[in-house]
């Protein structure tokens, strides 16, 4: 198939071009390099089916339309401006690209009959209210203009599957980590507790440490957002992924850096955005695309803190 990766030189998004290029796929790559980094696909650039990267914004109407023009099978949309802290700090530029930038990527979607999947976050929920673990029908909480955004797009992707008859799937992956993901503040916990434990520098804490995440390892988050692309099973629908075991942020610093006497609490920057318990619930992904994590926890940080250490990042 000939597919377009929107945010394809992103942390996610790079794993998804490599998972569908090893598919055998011919494989677009639009991305501003805001937050990606043409690191990130460096080792792909070459590939045979590998057609173009495009440094462009989606919010770029005329730059799509032109694109579009490659007559996609399906329209990977990653690109998104991610951060939760920055969007309570300025909203605009949030709203502009996630939710805008998603009704621009859709209207050439619908122009040319191309299948989206749309990628929206687990940060859209309120709180897990049981061990269960959240489902898809369980409640949500525009705790930041970035979930609020999310939620907006989600709504819009949905609507062009009942309005249009258009192929879309909404998929809410849980907290990703892993290799190529950023080490510095926009990065995520993981990838900072460990470069903080490399470099030999406490490891800081928002707030009391008590909230939980629910950690996916990068390489089976992209195997399931290709498969949603791949399956008519989930057209018209939301998916959660992820590996169906919480841990508290507190825990997750002991099990990195393992010496109490090197972590910090800090006062939370943004405490109104925290989510006190991720959990995901991933039976509806298991049960339409027959997918489930496959790296633990444990294996997950050793293979991210290898690749940290062997890429001089800290």
């Amino acid at each position: 198939m000939k597919i377009l990766v929107t945010g394809g030189a992103g942390f996610i998004g790079s794993w998804v071009v490599k998972q569908l290029l090893n598919d055998g796929h011919f494989v677009w790559a639009l991305d501003d390099l805001s937050n990606g980094r043409i690191d990130n696909i460096q080792e792909v650039i070459d590939h045979r089916n590998f057609k173009e990267f495009i440094q462009g914004n989606i919010k770029d109407v005329s730059l799509l339309k032109d694109l579009f023009e490659n007559k996609f099978d399906i329209c990977y949309h990653l690109g998104a401006s991610i951060n939760v802290q920055e969007s309570i700090d300025d909203p605009r530029t949030t709203f502009e690209n996630d939710t805008i930038g998603t009704f621009n990527t859709l209207e050439q979607c619908k122009e040319n009959n191309v299948k989206i999947v749309f990628m929206s976050t687990c940060m859209v929920y309120d709180r897990a209210s049981s061990d269960r673990g959240i489902k898809e029908t369980d409640p949500i909480k525009p705790a930041s203009p970035y979930a609020g955004a999310k939620i907006a797009a989600e709504n819009m992707v949905l609507s062009y599957y009942y309005a249009y008859g258009l192929p879309a799937v909404v998929i809410r992956p849980f907290n990703t980590y892993g290799p190529f993901q950023k080490t510095g503040g926009e990065g995520g916990v993981v990838a900072i507790f460990i470069k903080n434990k490399l470099k030999g520098i406490p490891i800081q804490i928002y707030g009391n440490g008590t909230q939980t995440r629910d950690l996916l390892y990068v390489e089976d988050c992209a195997r399931f957002v290709v498969q949603a692309g791949y399956s008519k099973n989930v057209d018209g629908e939301i998916v959660n992924a992820g590996l169906g075991h919480d841990i508290s942020i507190n825990e997750l610093a002991k099990l990195i850096v393992k010496d109490d006497s090197k972590i910090q609490h800090v006062k939370h920057i943004h405490p109104q955005s925290e989510i006190q318990k991720l959990l995901c619930n991933y039976e509806k992904a298991k049960k339409l695309l027959g997918w489930e994590p496959k790296i633990s926890l444990e294996k997950g940080i050793n293979l991210t803190e290898e690749w940290i250490k062997n890429t001089n990042l800290i």
